[in-house]
């Protein structure tokens, strides 16, 4: 019978490739590597940004002292240094260049197993993990709760005059000051339940929290209007409570925009009543409509007929 023999050099080639085998995978199981770093950083004046990895050993054969963590970013190998708040901790200060807001990268841990026939290098290293630098950064809300047409203030950094704040899809009247202040009007909703809140522009949306709507009752005088073309009469909006600070913004609408002229209506903060004066435009027939008080909607009838 004819048996092949393997040659010396062959057996120690597989031998190499079995120990590498085995190495590769004690490697992988030895230690777990656990990134701690938020994928999104909130932008600091400094421009330098903590990345924070646990190392947690899963044998006991690793030797004490021997982890050594690094981190590969902007295609660099650099050395992470051991954090203060607790062991097998490492930290890295990244200078964010500038130009950016997002940064690449991966850990590598390297460390000594010890064996029956000696010590033994291995490593391990994790996925590549994508971090953002965000500009705009929200806190929460002033308040959490409110009639419809009160001011919200929003807590945060970062914001835009292209911001606009959502009750869920239905988008409120937004008041834009400063990178640092924003606030908006709540927007005429159903009254009695919550909406989720967020805050968004071209480049996408930030949940900022929770709103309660609360009812609140409105009353209208005159409840109807009759008017000429050019004719001018006033018209009082009552509330049964002062107006909040910022005041109350009363978001009226109609069906017959050229026949009716008249200002916006913001009740001022500590007044519980406004009056505006209407003008006549085109000849027509309709109503004003103020959606979230009362039942749901209140109606003002509105008719203008010509001179």
């Amino acid at each position: 019978m004819h048996t092949n023999r393997i040659s010396p050099a062959r057996k120690i080639i597989l031998a190499l490739s079995a120990v590498a085998t085995l190495l590769f995978f004690a490697g992988c199981q030895a230690v777990v590597l656990t990134n701690l770093t938020a994928p999104s950083f909130p932008e600091n004046p400094s421009q330098i940004y903590t990345i924070t990895l646990r190392v947690t050993p899963k044998i006991s054969t690793i030797q004490s002292g021997s982890l050594r963590a690094h981190i590969v970013i902007d295609g660099q190998d650099v050395a992470m240094t051991p954090s203060s708040g607790g062991e097998n901790l490492f930290e890295y200060e990244y200078h964010l260049p500038p130009g950016r807001n997002d940064v690449s990268y991966y850990f590598l841990v390297k460390y000594t197993v010890e064996s029956n026939g000696g010590a033994t290098q291995a490593e391990s290293y994790s996925e590549i993990t994508h971090s953002k630098v965000v500009g705009r950064y929200v806190v929460s809300l002033e308040v959490n709760r409110g009639p419809v047409g009160a001011q919200v203030g929003v807590l945060g950094r970062g914001f835009t005059p292209q911001d606009v704040v959502y009750f869920d899809t239905t988008a409120a009247r937004t008041v834009y000051q400063s990178p640092t202040s924003l606030s908006f009007f709540v927007p005429p909703v159903e009254a009695g339940r919550n909406y989720r809140v967020q805050i968004g522009n071209s480049a996408g949306t930030s949940p900022i929290g929770i709103f309660r709507v609360d009812s609140t009752s409105l009353s209208v005088s005159p409840s109807s209007l009759t008017l000429r073309t050019g004719e001018k009469q006033v018209l009082t909006f009552t509330l049964p409570n002062a107006a909040p600070t910022g005041g109350l913004l009363l978001d009226v609408t109609t069906d017959v925009p050229e026949s009716v002229i008249m200002p916006e209506v913001l009740v001022p903060q500590g007044q519980s009543s406004v009056t505006i004066t209407v003008e006549g435009g085109k000849a027509g027939s309709g109503s004003l409509y103020l959606k979230g008080y009362g039942a749901g909607e209140i109606t003002v009838p509105v008719t203008v007929t010509a001179r």
